[in-house]
């Protein structure tokens, strides 16, 4: 699998990509492409000839599929693409968070806040002494926020009370046509299926 991400420049600098691309670049007068991040690898600068454009690395809401194909017919997936480099003009505001909040295409649009389950209200403290529980329970040691309570064996005198007080089912009544005539069989013992083989063999 490759590597991949989304550019995502201004319709401006991508007619001058595009033209970079297509046209024999000793022509061009844009002679060449260049992005460099800063340390927190989240902000960047993005160089197309002599202008600077400020980039930023976001993370898409949710993972697409890239695919290549040679002969216009099958399709081999390519990459999972997870990031995006937003190239911005210079006057335009960084974003705020390391996430977009839209999709790739109109149908994703705002797409964390329509599409997807809204992240539960936690309590950090909570979910901080429930881990330092299971990390305690897993190491063999005690637990220090749960409450145990130890049950008391019953007495015979209560159980027996109890089941005093429980009905019994009655026994099921005979109807005259289910009863099989005694006679019939009197003296023989029940048969089973490998009783009727043949024993000369």
């Amino acid at each position: 699998m490759e590597e991949q991400f989304i550019l995502r420049v201004p319709p401006s600098v991508a007619e001058r990509i595009e033209r970079l691309l297509n046209e024999d670049p000793s022509c061009s007068e844009d002679k060449s492409l260049d992005l460099s991040f800063s340390d927190d690898g989240r902000t960047g600068t993005f160089v197309i000839g002599n202008e600077n454009f400020p980039a930023s690395l976001l993370d898409l809401p949710c993972v697409v599929e890239s695919y290549k194909t040679y002969d216009d017919s099958v399709l081999i997936k390519t990459a999972d693409v997870g990031q995006m480099i937003m190239v911005r003009e210079p006057d335009d505001a960084a974003p705020d968070a390391v996430e977009y909040r839209h999709g790739l295409t109109p149908p994703m649009r705002d797409a964390r806040k329509r599409r997807f389950r809204r992240e539960p209200d936690l309590n950090p403290e909570l979910v901080r002494r429930v881990e330092d529980d299971l990390l305690n329970i897993s190491a063999g040691g005690p637990t220090e926020t749960v409450d145990v309570e130890v049950a008391e064996p019953e007495k015979n005198g209560e159980a027996n009370a109890r089941n005093a007080n429980k009905k019994t089912a009655p026994a099921p009544v005979a109807q005259p046509g289910d009863v099989p005539d005694a006679g019939a069989n009197a003296g023989e013992p029940d048969r089973s299926d490998s009783d009727d083989s043949d024993d000369s063999v």
